[in-house]
Order: C-alpha cells, then structure tokens, then sequence
C-alpha cells in the first residue's frame, strides 16, 4: 500500500476524540479539520504547555498541524514534534521548505523529519513561493521538485504542495509541477484592495488541485511602531471578535479544505470557537464586509 493510501486509511477510520470541528475532503477521501493548527502556536511555550495545547486541540476535533523549520528557528518543529507525537497516527501532518535546490531541500527534509520525530509528512510543502524566479529554481534540473518527487517516491512524503504569496508564481507552479494543494491567503481585504486570491483559487479547482486557506484572520500592515500585543504577528491582525468571526466566515465560505489562523494561541482558539458555529455569509453580508475593507492597505496585492 502507498503512502497516500495508507494515509487515508489512517484518517478515515480514526475517530477524534471530539467530533465538534467540521471537517472537508483534501484528496482522496482524506478529511482534514476546517481549522489547522499552526506550528507558531506553540513557540514560546514550555514542552509542557505545548502538549497540553497541542492535546486540547486535538480533543476539539483539529487533525491538520502544519509547521515549517523557518518558523522561530526550529523552535516549532522541536516542540511540536513531542507534543504530536500520542496522536501522530491520527493526524495529517505537513511540513515546508524554502530550499530551491534539491541538494537544500534534502537536507531540510531529514532535519524536519528528525525534529518533529516522525518517518513521514502527509504533505510537503515548498513554502512562500513568491517569484517566478522561485518557480524557474524549483522546476529546473537540480531543483528542489526533485527532492520531492524522489521522497514520495521513498515514502516520506504523501501528498506535494505549496504555500504562495505572489499569484502569478502560484499560478505557474501549478502548471509546471504535479502539486496536490496549494496554499494561498484568503482573506475579505485581499480580494477587495488587493485583487488577490480568486486568480488562484479558481486556477487550482480548474486543476483539480486542493485549496488551503492562509491569513484569514489578517487585516493591515503594521503601522510603523512596536506591536508587542501579537509578536508573532507580521501584519496587523483582526483581534476584535465580531469583524474577526466575519473574517473566518468568509473564508470558510470560499471552496477551500481548511484554514491556517494566526499563530497567536488567543487568535488560533477564536479561530476554532468561529468555526465550532460556522455558517456560510449571506450574499448581503459578504457585500458589507467587502465594502468595510474599501481604503485599508492589504498585505499581499496581485
């Protein structure tokens, strides 16, 4: 058995120990929770707090944990690799690099797979793919898409993917290489004053390929002062309740798996409260919302 299937096995037979969080087919019958948990939730944390953390939310229901070595200089592999670890067998577990070239990607790989104390990732990621030049290094003889073909091939890696800020490098990529999900934000002030998000989004469901959402929760830049209150922010994000319920609700009402909130824990645990209640927006809410993002500053632009 493969490990794509081996993996849907696992996942599809698992129970969690809560059934609260909805959960949405990424491939193959594999279903992932609507809310993932980012590996920055747990960096500043002492191994016991991270477990613990990591454990609640598995009771909620979450099975998608997603981290990556760049994230506070391996300090969230390194904790969330024990912290995972009880419920490895149940989760969908996924990991990125910045590596471009085969060689780097290789060695990145073997370093994540040791840190968070496992033999595989269900998904491997080529992380914040933001250029065609990016693109060109990946695809090219020698590139890091070769590492990844050869490691699904030795069953280290389930399924391909990437996580992108640039639309036109999205784009490419999945055009030029046989990705599973791309990840991408999807965000109500991105689509209104960034024009970002649905290019991408519609090109991957005309490829068959599975959407993950980023930056739900994001609003503005930073204004150019000290933002002590998210430090593990690099944008300004929505803290206020009611705007950031409706944050959630409009990508949760776009046709993606999941979504990736902040890694604050205040902002990941509202996340998972706004999506225990999820319902779609109206036509007339989703109007109002993307009329209140008109004149603020996106992060990304298309």
């Amino acid at each position: 058995m493969g490990l794509a299937a081996a993996t849907a096995g696992v996942l599809a037979t698992s129970k969690a120990r809560a059934e609260g969080l909805a959960k949405r087919e990424y491939k193959d019958g594999i279903k992932l929770s609507v809310i993932g948990f980012g590996g920055i939730v747990v960096v500043g944390m002492e191994q016991k707090q991270a477990d613990r953390t990591v454990a609640e939310a598995f009771d909620r229901g979450v099975n998608y944990f997603d981290v990556a070595p760049s994230y506070f200089d391996g300090e969230a592999e390194t904790k969330l690799g024990p912290a995972l670890a009880p419920f490895r067998g149940q989760a969908f577990l996924a990991c990125k690099t910045m590596e471009r070239g085969a060689d780097g990607a290789r060695k990145e790989l073997e370093q994540s797979l040791g840190r968070l104390k496992t033999d595989h990732f269900d998904l491997y990621q080529f992380h914040a793919v933001s250029s065609l030049d990016d693109v060109d290094k990946i695809v090219a003889p020698g590139g890091a898409g070769e590492t990844f073909l050869q490691a699904r091939k030795d069953g280290k890696i389930g399924y391909l993917g990437a996580s992108a800020h640039n639309a036109e490098a999205a784009i490419s990529l999945m055009d030029r290489f046989p990705l599973d999900s791309v990840m991408f934000p999807v965000n109500f002030v991105l689509y209104q004053e960034g024009q970002f998000g649905p290019q991408i989004l519609e090109h991957a469901k005309k490829k068959g390929i599975a959407r993950i959402a980023l930056k739900s929760m994001a609003y503005t830049v930073w204004p150019e002062q000290a933002h002590a209150d998210w430090p593990k922010c690099w944008y300004k994000p929505i803290d206020d309740p009611a705007l950031a319920e409706k944050a959630v609700r409009f990508t949760l009402s776009e046709d993606v798996t999941a979504a990736i909130p902040p890694g604050e824990e205040k902002l990941f645990r509202m996340a998972l409260d706004f999506a225990g209640r999820f319902r779609p927006l109206s036509a007339k809410e989703r109007d109002n919302l993307m009329m209140s993002a008109r004149g603020v500053r996106p992060i990304f632009r298309a």
